[in-house]
């Protein structure tokens, strides 16, 4: 089982930004190991949460933050890879869809940006 923390100063989301990513109907995920940094914070997968102004008003980014925050709560203690960091990015889906179609999304995200990348 995995410990989460959170993403919150904005180097750390460019960071993140320069690694793998997967897109779902209802998430982009981004993903990246940390560099070496002291073993406590080693033992966390960091999440981050986003959500553009072109999702629609704030009414609307703040469900579709909290629908996000609710699916990594779920799956990424058994999914997520203690020394990475994750950056969900909502798409117009996660809004709409399911919230159980969201996890499959964020497990088979998770699974995808992992695996080694096919020639």
């Amino acid at each position: 089982m995995t410990a989460i923390g959170r993403l919150k100063t904005r180097a750390e989301f460019l960071y993140v930004r320069e690694g793998s990513r997967f897109a779902a109907p209802s998430l982009v995920l981004q993903a990246r190991a940390r560099g070496e940094k002291p073993r406590a914070a080693s033992d966390l997968a960091r999440f981050g949460f986003t959500a553009s102004k072109a999702l629609g008003g704030a009414v609307k980014r703040n469900r579709a933050r909290r629908r996000l925050k609710e699916a990594a709560r779920i799956v990424a203690p058994s999914h997520a890879v203690p020394g990475y960091d994750y950056v969900l990015i909502a798409r117009a889906g996660t809004v709409q869809r399911r919230f159980t179609e969201i996890t499959k999304d964020l497990q088979r995200a998770l699974t995808k940006v992992h695996q080694a990348p096919r020639r």
